[in-house]
Parts: C-alpha cells; structure tokens; sequence
C-alpha cells in the first residue's frame, strides 16, 4: 500500500474518530472507547474491502457487515455517514427520540445496517447465517462480523465458531477488536478468554494477528482472508480503547461515557485535521 492510500484511510478514520466524539456528545452517552479502537478497521471496510451501495442499501449482491459489539454504533454510523448512506450532519441526533441512529444499530431504520444487534454474542451468529444462505443461493458476497474481547466471554460466541467450522464458512471474516478493556475492567481480569489465536485456531479457523491501526496489516489479514478457502477466518486486531483521543486511551471508564464540554474540546482539538 502506498503512502498516499494509507494517508487517505488515516484521514477517513480520523474524521470516523470526529463522527464518534460529536455524536456521544450530542447525546450525553453511548461507548466511545470501543468506538474509537474499531475506526480504523471500519475505515478500511468501508473504503477498500467491502462492496456496498449507498443509493441502494439493500442491494442483494452487497457485502454484509453486522457489528456484534452493537453497543460502538457512533462507529459503524459514522462510517456510514462519510460512505454517503445518510449526512455526516444526523450523527448528531444519537440517541434521540424520533432519530433513525439509535443506541444500537437497527437494520429497519438505519440505512446501510444489516443487522440489528446489541445483545453480546449474538451478532456472529447472525452473520454465521448470512455466510450459510450465500453458500446455498450461491451468491458471492462475503460477509464481516466485528466482536468485542469481552463479548468473547459469551458462549453463543464459541458456538457460532464451531458452526461457521463445520459449515467451511470461507466467506465469513471475523474481526475481534482486542482493546484489552470490558465495562468492568481489564478483559484479562473479568474472565480472561485469551490466548484467541490458539482458541479460533482450535475451532477451525484460519487466524492472523495484526496491528488494529496499521493499514498495510489491516490490508494484508484482508488479502489472506479472501484467499482462505474450505474454512472461515478470523483477525485478531490489536487494538488501543479510546485511541484517537489521549485522555481516553486505555482508560476503562470510557467504555460507556460521554466527554463534557471542557473535554469535548480537547478532543476535537486533537482529532481536527492540523494545517
């Protein structure tokens, strides 16, 4: 990947990392920390890997994407809104009464969302199911799924391993976001389910570990995940909560909160394109 490609993706999940702070703001709450650590991955799904049509959301030869930690929505919407689904200007309305961007995303009201999730360890079940029915209508769109370290706690994840296994899921990508941070804590401290390598690679999965931030890796898992055949394929992306924003990186307590004024400022002085 040539630099200027790579400034371009680092622009965009700079300006992803802006739609989050914003729209938490707005509202006055939603998750920016684990919103934060996925906006490179998004960055790249959205403008390099995957085909998507914004005039046409529900256009049957799209690729899906179903972000199983459904609670980082600023994320996913912000992405959505720089790829043209919706103005960058609704993000805003996170959150609020009448608002088609809700605390977790909603597939019959938000364009560009696949699937509704929110419920820990159910969204790559779903995503597991829209692998199978592409192998039984052969069709060839591949489909994504982004969990959370601590959603990996949840045995409905595992489960849906062993399924995407067994069915050669090879058009399944799974995306863990390992920031090391869970609402309670440090991941290792709550349940620690690593080491995930050696766990998706016992399930049957081909498995590669990069730098969640580094595009030229980012670039590479992908590569080799769409050469994969006869199994599904999971990134383990090491990756930074909060990153983007100092005062809330690696800080467990942005989890699930939002900044104030003061904070807000500091944020978007961090994160606003410097001339």
């Amino acid at each position: 990947m040539d630099k200027i490609k790579i400034d371009e993706l680092q622009q965009t999940a700079n300006k992803i990392r802006l739609g989050v702070i914003k729209s938490v703001h707005a509202a006055k709450s939603g998750h920016p920390g684990g919103s934060l650590s996925i906006a490179d991955i998004l960055a790249y799904l959205y403008f390099e890997e995957m085909n998507v049509y914004p005039s046409d959301p529900k256009c049957d030869k799209r690729d899906r994407l179903v972000l199983s930690k459904g609670h980082t929505a600023p994320a996913l919407y912000s992405a959505l809104a720089l790829k043209g689904f919706f103005p960058f200007e609704e993000l805003e309305t996170l959150r609020k009464a009448g608002s088609r961007l809700q605390g977790h995303p909603d597939m019959k009201g938000t364009p560009g969302v696949d699937m509704s999730t929110g419920s820990l360890g159910m969204g790559i079940s779903a995503a597991c199911g829209m692998a199978l029915a592409a192998k039984i209508d052969r069709k060839d769109y591949r489909v994504y799924t982004i969990l959370g370290d601590g959603e990996s706690e949840e045995g409905q994840v595992w489960e849906a391993c062993m399924f995407a296994a067994h069915y050669k899921l090879d058009n399944l990508c799974v995306i863990l976001d390992y920031n090391k941070l869970q609402i309670d804590g440090p991941v290792a401290e709550v349940i620690g389910p690593a080491p995930f390598e050696d766990k998706f690679a016992a399930f049957g999965f081909e498995v590669m570990t990069i730098d969640g931030h580094d595009f030229e890796q980012i670039e590479a898992a992908f590569k080799k995940a769409r050469e994969t055949k006869g199994k599904p394929f999971a990134i383990i992306a090491d990756t930074v909560k909060g990153k983007g924003v100092s005062y809330m990186e690696n800080q467990v307590k942005w989890h699930g909160a939002a900044p104030n004024d003061e904070q807000y400022e500091i944020a978007l002085s961090e994160l606003s394109p410097k001339n």
